[in-house]
């Protein structure tokens, strides 16, 4: 039920809680409507708290008995949880609820999925199992005991007793409720076994239902592959006997890192080369990895409030990012983390949804899983370590391990372990997680005698609830390439901390071509008048290959620019530049591939608004097919010989050297579909042997018009796997012509594999359609209709998922007057729908407000 008007909750208003807790016992007597959960709690007043109030978060529950010390209470119950009198002295809580997993669509708390039990806690779901201080800062042991007839029983921690019909468990470790966990029902497992640097042996599973044993292989040797990292680069051993992972097929996330027993979308951990493709593989790797790096960061340090989120998202997302670079190729990771910032949270920050990386008040915490706090998080890690230098960074990160395991840590606590083990006053960098919006870096340079000089003038725009925005200190690496092509001067750091500033190079005999911001060195925008003769020279010629990779798509952008606004042809010197590096077999093919990439419909739109131009997407789409054609035209030779160079001969590996080759090659492919119909495209669908060449077969043929015949082919052979039937959803709604994907995506919404219940097959189809600026941006509206009447469906059982599928409209203003009246008119409606959940109405009312 939705609050009459929704209560935002303030940083500045945290207190600890009264009481600390020793030990909770939690009993579960497992029943798909009729769960007991009893639990014991040890709890003594907290010195350090002022207010003692005792109040336990309980949501959905029905209250059967409570005791404290052993004498029955009556405590005053709410919607939102109870308090009671308690003794000035420790005492033992004891109570016992019912709750009905079967019911709980929601996906928060204890639910199930296709027959099996499955928790979600994280971040306030654990007060939907039982009356408990649900907060990040209240720590303790946990000791479980599960009865019922399922056949495997799993909690958090180390086994204990087990028999039949129940399983106990302890988690030595004290860990906050969020990170709470349990599973139960019909599991295989596929077995591993790691040994740390210390000798002890650590059994690993990854449960599955029976029938996907065969996709466990790849998800172990990254988990392997990710516990050996962890060792090597931060001194970080596993610390229990056991390391469990579940795939669970209905869940919010893409997965969980509970102690000891971390939970998976199963989209997120089964693969295999006939179901999976190479993208597919390799976000499996990453995500593995950043759950189990969570165990030091964010499980054995966790943050003392939610506000505090990005210190454990930030830092483990840059943890994931420098493992997935080691194992793979670091530019390549770098530009592709680059291009979902700018997509996800670029667009945040210039939208209503913008809030800065620690949040000053939030009304549902669930709404604050965003690009900001996770992958701008993760940038203000990786331009703290740009500035103290790599040896100061891990000495900084030992002591912050020494000094708060075992803490709810706040962004000062993090920042201080910096101070204390540099020596600089980082005050000033403090403003990145509390300023909010990207910040616009403008250059200018000038030569004379020698001396090269850059100036640089830095501002942010106004976000919501922000004004005025301070100078921030800004990591800028630079290198200077000379006439010839040489590079005449190294990268360097330039450290700029105030609002206006110069750097001056000085011993140089020309004037040299600046190659400014090198790896992305901050997550900035820069402004700088260029031209298409600097452009095509730094994709030539610069030694940095983000630098590289940022010249070519500076040159697309702009010719595609002159197309929207101009009706300008496409541009021959990009079609020139780009096709000398798709042709140099010197370059790293998946790097070529990312290259030949253009701007996305989303960038441009953003550009243009930024120009003071009222996009329209239409004329957007129009201009990126136009370009499209006129590259296929222009490689019309190179393209065959590209694809042919690539095809990759003998067993299917999902590593860097075969992935990348797919990749160049299937690029080739769809150059080629363009100007033979899909002929090649039909060939590699009907001889592909894994999912990486017939997805991108099947996209090319859908492209092509020609995809009747390969929609019926592919459901009839994958019909029975889910996650592949997924994909069979996505690709015909991100295929299908602007005018056509609101039919397109309505229709497979009444297709009998449908069903909302399932956030995995709901995204695949109505998020594909909202990730579609031309087709959900049609002039007719019938994207925004049809998107808001599933969501209006879809929150009362998924208010999580609904609110997160909202920010489909965030860009609402930056289109022209109809579309507005289109969107708001939506937004309106949406708002207006009764009992309408806490997360949505909060994520509708800022949308709305913009």
């Amino acid at each position: 039920m939705r609050e009459t008007t929704p209560q935002p909750i303030y940083l500045k208003d945290y207190t600890p809680f009264g009481y600390l807790i020793d030990t909770v016992e939690l009993t579960f007597h497992l029943h798909p409507e009729q769960t007991r959960v009893k639990s014991r709690i040890q709890f003594r007043p907290n010195p350090d708290a002022t207010d003692r109030t005792f109040f336990l978060h309980g949501e959905n529950l029905k209250f059967l008995s409570a005791t404290i010390d052993g004498k029955p209470v009556t405590p005053t119950i709410t919607d939102q949880g109870l308090t009671a009198d308690v003794p000035d002295a420790p005492f033992l809580w004891e109570s016992e609820v019912e709750i009905s997993p079967v019911t709980n669509t929601a996906l928060e708390g204890l639910y199930m999925s296709n027959g099996m039990y499955c928790t979600q806690c994280e971040a306030e779901g654990f007060r939907k199992i039982t009356y408990y201080p649900d907060r990040p800062d209240v720590m303790a042991s946990f000791t479980v005991r599960i009865e019922g007839p399922e056949k495997v029983m799993l909690s958090n921690g180390n086994p204990g007793d087990t028999g039949e019909g129940f399983a106990e468990w302890h988690d030595p470790w004290p860990k906050p409720a969020y990170l709470f966990a349990l599973v139960a029902g019909d599991l295989v497992n596929h077995p591993g076994a790691f040994t740390t640097k210390s000798g002890r042996d650590v059994e690993l599973n990854i449960w599955v239902r029976p029938g996907d044993e065969g996709k466990c292989a790849f998800g172990m040797q990254a988990l392997k592959d990710s516990m050996k990292w962890d060792e090597d680069v931060y001194g970080r051993e596993y610390d229990l006997d056991l390391f469990n992972i579940v795939a669970v097929d209905d869940f919010n996330m893409g997965a969980m890192e509970n102690k000891g027993l971390n939970i998976f979308n199963s989209s997120c951990v089964l693969a295999s080369p006939e179901t999976s493709t190479d993208g597919n593989f390799e976000r499996i790797e990453a995500i593995i990895a950043h759950e189990y790096f969570h165990n030091w960061t964010g499980n054995r340090i966790t943050c003392r409030d939610w506000f505090q989120l990005c210190l454990k998202e930030g830092l483990t997302v840059y943890r994931d990012a420098q493992f997935t670079s080691d194992l793979r190729s670091a530019p390549v990771k770098r530009i592709e983390d680059v291009i979902a910032l700018r997509a996800r949270q670029f667009r945040e920050d210039n939208g209503p949804l913008a809030h800065p990386v620690r949040p000053e008040s939030f009304v549902e915490i669930n709404n604050f899983y965003t690009a900001t706090i996770y992958e701008k998080g993760a940038e203000l890690i990786g331009m703290l370590k740009t500035l103290v230098g790599d040896e100061a960074y891990y000495k900084a990160l030992d002591l912050y391990f020494d000094r708060h395991d075992g803490d709810a840590a706040t962004i000062e606590d993090w920042l201080q372990v910096f101070e204390d083990a540099t020596g600089r006053d980082l005050s000033q960098f403090k403003r990145w997680y509390s300023d909010a919006g990207t910040p616009r870096l403008q250059v200018s340079d000038d030569y004379a005698d020698g001396t090269y000089t850059l100036h640089f003038c830095q501002s942010t725009p106004p976000t919501p609830g922000q004004d005025d925005k301070p100078p921030r200190v800004i990591p800028i690496a630079v290198g200077l390439i000379g006439p010839n092509g040489d590079e005449v001067q190294a990268t360097q750091v330039l450290e700029m901390s105030e609002a206006e500033q110069s750097f001056t190079f000085t011993g140089l005999s020309a004037k040299p071509t600046p190659s400014i911001l090198r790896e992305f060195s901050a997550p900035v925008i820069l402004q700088r008048d260029s031209n298409n003769a600097e452009r095509a020279f730094l994709l030539a010629h610069d030694t940095d290959p983000f630098n590289k990779w940022e010249a070519g798509r500076a040159l697309a952008k702009d010719g595609l620019i002159a197309m929207i606004r101009e009706g300008a042809a496409p541009d021959s010197a990009y079609l020139d530049a780009i096709t000398a590096v798709a042709r140099d077999d010197t370059l790293d093919p998946t790097f070529r591939a990312l290259a030949m990439g253009l701007p996305s419909q989303d960038d441009l739109a953003q550009t243009l608004f930024d120009a003071n131009h009222t996009p329209d997407p239409q004329v957007i789409w129009d201009a990126l097919e136009t370009l499209r054609q006129a590259r296929a035209q222009h490689m019309q030779d190179l393209a065959p010989r590209l694809y042919a160079q690539y095809q990759v001969e003998g067993a299917y590996k999902p590593d860097a050297a075969q992935s990348g080759a797919r990749s160049l090659a299937n690029t080739a492919l769809g150059l080629i579909t363009r100007l033979d119909g899909g002929a090649q495209a039909q060939r590699q669908y009907d001889a592909a042997d894994n999912m990486t060449q017939q997805l991108a077969a099947f996209s090319c043929l859908l492209q092509a018009g020609k995809g009747e015949a390969a929609i019926a082919a592919f459901y009839d052979q994958w019909q029975d796997d889910r996650l592949v039937i997924d994909k069979w959803f996505s690709m015909q709604v991100v295929q299908a012509a602007p005018d056509q994907i609101a039919t397109v995506a309505d229709a497979l919404t009444k297709h009998p594999d449908f069903t909302m219940k399932n956030p995995n097959r709901f995204r695949a189809t109505l998020g594909a359609l909202a990730m579609s600026p031309a087709g959900f941006h049609h002039a007719s509206g019938a994207g925004y209709e049809l998107l808001a009447d599933w969501l209006i469906q879809l929150d009362p059982l998924n208010p999580q998922t609904t609110a997160r599928m909202c920010s489909a409209f965030e860009t609402w203003k930056r289109y022209d007057a109809d579309r507005q009246d289109l969107i708001t008119t939506q937004l309106n409606r949406i708002l207006a729908t009764p009992n309408l959940s806490r997360d949505t109405t909060e994520m509708v009312t800022r949308i709305r407000g913009a």
